[in-house]
């Protein structure tokens, strides 16, 4: 953080009094909290059409709002954020490939949203991580390297397990008929 003035907000602080770059933190914050939920309830719905694919569209539109207000966030202060601007761009590249491959019904596709939308969703919290642990309870008390490696340390083998596992990853080519 600079030596510029900061706004403590719910007890974290945030490094600008700028009430431009405020709103736009509000908006992100919200957005974001969204994309959380939305992406770990797609996660954990049954997958196929209905709550899973409802959920995963709300998680792709939430995140590409984040993206866009991270964006902003990132362009007024990116001496300071220029590494939260290439995890958030990489979150959305990751989620625009899942997106791509959803419903398309062969494994190499199936295969390629799993990854990419888990990749996504670990990117997306990373950056959280790495931009707020140091003031969350817990958290602060980790190296700082922890900000950067937990998130993909529990997200990868569960990506790993569900590429190697899931039935409809596994089960045989649909023919087309």
């Amino acid at each position: 953080m600079t030596h510029e003035e900061t706004t403590v907000f719910l007890g974290i602080p945030v490094p600008s009094t700028d009430p431009i770059f405020l709103a736009i933190v509000g908006v992100h914050v919200a957005l974001g909290l969204a994309a959380v939920i939305t992406g770990a309830l797609a996660m954990l719905s049954r997958k196929g059409r209905g709550r899973h694919s409802g959920f995963g569209r709300a998680y792709f539109w939430l995140l590409s709002g984040v993206f866009v207000t991270m964006s902003l966030l990132s362009a007024m202060r990116w001496r300071e954020d220029r590494h939260l601007f290439l995890l958030g761009a990489f979150a959305f590249l990751g989620a625009c490939l899942g997106r791509i491959a959803a419903g398309r019904y062969q494994s190499r596709w199936l295969r390629l949203h799993v990854a990419s939308m888990g990749a996504s969703y670990i990117l997306m919290l990373t950056a959280f991580y790495v931009d707020n642990g140091k003031n969350l309870p817990l958290w602060r008390d980790l190296p700082r390297a922890t900000y950067w490696l937990l998130p993909a340390a529990v997200g990868l083998p569960l990506i790993c397990r569900t590429l190697l596992r899931h039935p409809l990853i596994l089960a045989p080519p649909r023919s087309r008929s």
